[in-house]
C-alpha cells in the first residue's frame, strides 16, 4: 500500500511546498539534540514530540507560541541556522517535494550572528548548497510578525528587496489579532515594487472580513492559509478570479483548533470554487504533521489522483521557480499520473532532480 491508501504513491508525486517556517521545519531530534546540548528545558509537549492541540483562542496561540519560541531559542548559531536548512530541503527531497520556498524573519536569529544581514545570507548561502546538494529548487520568503512596528517591516521588506532572486517573497505572520493590516501596506509596497510575491497570512484564525482586508491593503499573490474564505462565495470569487494561490495546510489549522480534524478543512469548497491551492505543513515541528501528510488527506476526502495531481501541479504554478523549471517540474507530475498504480516510481534521486531543474 502506498502512502495515503491504495493508488499511486503519493511520495513520489512531485510537488511544491510553498507554506513552511524556518523554525517550524527542524526535524524533533535536532531539537532535543540541541536543547539538551544547551542544557535548556523544553515545554512538556514539545520534549515528547507530541504533536500540539489547542483551542482557537488567545490561550491557544500563547501555547503555540511559547512551543515556537522555546525551540527558536536553540538556533543560536550559524551552524544550527545551516543545519535547519539543510535539514529541511533533505526532508523536502523524501517526500517528493521538487520546489521548497522557505520563510523566515532574520530579526529572531540576528542578536547571535551579527545583525539581520549576515542572518539572511547565511540562509541564502545555505539554501544554494542545499539545493546542489538535494536537487530541490530553493527559494527563501523574508517574513515580518504582525507583533513588532509596521517600522521594522518596511526594514525586512528593503532587505528582502536588496536580495531580490533567491528571495522570492515577503510575508507577515503571527497572530492575525495583532496589529493593523493596513499599517503593513508600506513594507508590501517596497516587496512588490522589487518584484518579490506578496505572501501574507490570513483567513486562518479570522474569518472572511479579516481576509478581504488582507487583500485590499497588502494585495497578496499568495494567501497564506485563506481557508476562511470558504465562509464568503462572494469573496472566494473575488480570490479566484483574482488568480490568488491559497497556501493551505489542514494539520495545522486543525492543531490550532480552527476546523475539529485535517479533514473537515474546506479544502472540496476551496478546489469546487476554482480557487489555486498549494498544500503545505506549516510548522510540522510543532504540529507533527509534513508535506506528504497534507496530501494523505486530500487522498481521504476522496480526491482520486487526477485531482491530487491537479494539486500538485497548482502547487508548482504558484511557486517562484523560473519558468524552465517549472515545465520540467510540470512534465514530472504529468508522468506520475500517466503511471500506473502501483508502477513503484520512487523520487527522483538529488542528482536526478538537479538535471531536471
Amino acid at each position: 500500500m502506498t502512502p495515503g491508501g491504495d493508488g499511486r504513491d503519493l511520495r513520489a508525486l512531485p510537488k511544491a511546498h510553498l507554506h513552511l517556517h524556518f523554525t517550524g521545519s527542524m526535524r524533533p531530534r535536532t531539537l532535543l539534540e540541541l536543547a539538551e546540548r544547551r542544557r535548556m528545558r523544553l515545554p512538556r509537549g514539545l520534549a515528547s514530540s507530541a504533536a500540539l492541540q489547542v483551542e482557537p483562542d488567545a490561550r491557544g496561540w500563547f501555547r503555540f507560541q511559547r512551543h515556537y519560541d522555546a525551540a527558536r531559542a536553540v538556533v543560536d548559531s550559524e551552524t544550527e541556522m545551516r543545519r535547519i536548512v539543510r535539514e529541511a530541503a533533505e526532508d523536502d527531497a523524501s517526500e517528493g517535494s521538487v520546489r521548497l520556498e522557505l520563510q523566515v524573519d532574520p530579526t529572531s536569529y540576528a542578536p547571535f550572528v551579527g545583525g539581520i544581514t549576515p542572518a539572511l545570507e547565511i540562509v541564502l548561502d545555505e539554501a544554494r548548497a542545499a539545493e546542489r546538494a538535494t536537487g530541490v529548487s530553493l527559494g527563501i520568503i523574508v517574513a515580518a510578525s504582525r507583533t513588532r512596528h509596521p517600522y521594522d517591516a518596511r526594514t525586512l521588506a528593503r532587505l528582502a528587496a536588496r536580495h531580490a532572486g533567491p528571495v522570492v517573497g515577503f510575508g507577515l505572520s503571527n497572530d492575525e489579532r495583532r496589529g493593523d493590516t493596513e499599517d503593513f501596506a508600506p513594507a508590501f509596497r517596497i516587496a512588490r515594487e522589487a518584484g518579490l510575491a506578496s505572501v501574507p497570512h490570513g483567513g486562518e484564525l479570522l474569518g472572511p472580513r479579516h481576509v478581504g482586508q488582507v487583500l485590499d491593503h497588502l494585495a497578496p499573490d499568495r494567501l497564506g492559509h485563506g481557508v476562511r474564505a470558504a465562509e464568503d462565495p462572494r469573496l472566494l470569487d473575488r480570490i479566484v478570479a483574482a488568480g490568488i494561490a491559497l497556501e493551505v495546510c489542514p494539520g495545522s489549522n486543525a492543531a490550532l483548533g480552527v476546523y475539529a480534524s485535517p479533514e473537515e478543512v474546506p479544502l472540496r469548497r476551496l478546489i469546487d470554487a476554482g480557487a489555486r491551492i498549494a498544500l503545505s505543513a506549516d510548522d510540522p515541528l510543532i504540529f507533527g504533521s509534513r508535506l506528504l501528510d497534507q496530501y494523505v488527506t486530500a487522498r481521504s476526502i476522496g480526491l482520486d489522483d487526477a485531482a491530487i495531481a491537479h494539486l500538485a501541479a497548482d502547487s508548482i504554478r504558484a511557486s517562484r521557480a523560473g519558468d524552465a523549471e517549472k515545465r520540467s517540474m510540470l512534465a514530472r507530475v504529468y508522468g506520475w499520473l500517466a503511471a500506473p498504480p502501483g508502477s513503484g516510481s520512487a523520487p527522483a534521486s538529488p542528482a536526478d532532480g538537479a538535471s531536471a531543474a
